[in-house]
C-alpha cells in the first residue's frame, strides 16, 4: 500500500476518505475547511493513494480540539481502516507512521481516545493495548484517554478537569460538535429539523474555535449527544436514528407507561 500526505498545497485535489469527492459537497467543504485552519497547528493526515477509509489524522496535543493537559504529546484525531482495507496490516503502517513522525518531532508520546469496550468512531481497545497503548485517565461516562508514552519517565496525560464528570444541568437532548467529523454539516441540521417537526427539546452547539472545543464539558468534541444531562453518545445521528433514540430514552423512563 503507497501513502500520500493530505497538505494545503494538495487538499483541494485529494479525496478525504471519509466523506464523498465531489468537493461541492457541504460535507466535504466543511471537513476540509477545518483541515486548512489546522496545518498550521501542526496536523498531519496520511491515507491511502487509494479511494476508501483509511488513513491516520493527528496533531499535537497542545492544538487539539479536545479538552486535554498533554502537553508535549501528539494526539490521534482518527485512526480509520475499514472494509476491503481491513485485514492487511494498514492499521500498523499508518500508527508507524505516527510514532516515527512524533519521535522525529520531539514528542513525548502519542494518546487517542477510545473505552474499555468499543464504541463507535473510538479507537479499537485491543487494537490500542496490543500496541502497547494503557489507559491514562479516565472521564465518567466511560470514555478513556490511551497513551503510548516514549520514554518511562514521560508524564502521563489527562483530561481537563471540565470533562471529567461529563452531566450538564440542562433539559431536553444537547448537542457538542464540531466541523472536524464531515458527517456533521449534513447530518446536524437534518437532526435539528426532525427535533423541531417532531416537539422535541433540542439545542446544537456547534464548538468553531480550538479554546471552546477545548473547555468544553466532554471528553469527545467532535460530536457529543446528552439527555436531560446526562452522556448519551458520540456516534452521529441522521433523522431515523434520533427519532429511535427518543423512542427509546421514553421507554426506559416510563414515559409511555
Amino acid at each position: 500500500m503507497d501513502y500520500i500526505s493530505v497538505t494545503k498545497d494538495n487538499l483541494e485535489a485529494e479525496h478525504i476518505c471519509c466523506a464523498i469527492s465531489n468537493n461541492k459537497d457541504i460535507q466535504v467543504a466543511s471537513k476540509k475547511a477545518w483541515m486548512a485552519d489546522r496545518f498550521d497547528d501542526g496536523l498531519v493526515f496520511l491515507k491511502s493513494v487509494e479511494r476508501g477509509k483509511c488513513f491516520i489524522e493527528y496533531i499535537p496535543a497542545e492544538n487539539a480540539w479536545n479538552p486535554l493537559d498533554a502537553e508535549g504529546y501528539m494526539y490521534i484525531d482518527c485512526l480509520w481502516v475499514s472494509g476491503s482495507f481491513k485485514g492487511h496490516g494498514y492499521a500498523n503502517d499508518l500508527l508507524e507512521f505516527c510514532i516515527k513522525d512524533s519521535r522525529n518531532k520531539g514528542r513525548l508520546g502519542l494518546c487517542i481516545l477510545s473505552s474499555a469496550k468499543k464504541k463507535p468512531f473510538l479507537a479499537d481497545p485491543k487494537f490500542l493495548l496490543h500496541k502497547g497503548f494503557s489507559v491514562a485517565d479516565e472521564a465518567d461516562n466511560g470514555i478513556e484517554l490511551w497513551y503510548l508514552p516514549f520514554s518511562a519517565d514521560a508524564a502521563k496525560p489527562t483530561f481537563k478537569p471540565c470533562a471529567k464528570q461529563v452531566h450538564l444541568d440542562e433539559t431536553g437532548y444537547l448537542l457538542y460538535y464540531t466541523s472536524q467529523c464531515p458527517f456533521n454539516a449534513k447530518y446536524v441540521p437534518i437532526v435539528e429539523q426532525t427535533a423541531k417537526d417532531n416537539g422535541i427539546p433540542f439545542k446544537a452547539i456547534h464548538l468553531n474555535t480550538k479554546i471552546d472545543a477545548q473547555n468544553a464539558p466532554t471528553p469527545v468534541t467532535t460530536y457529543a449527544l446528552f439527555y436531560n444531562g446526562d452522556y448519551v453518545t458520540n456516534e452521529q445521528m441522521n433523522d431515523k436514528k434520533f427519532l429511535k433514540l427518543v423512542e427509546n430514552n421514553k421507554w426506559c423512563k416510563g414515559e409511555n407507561a
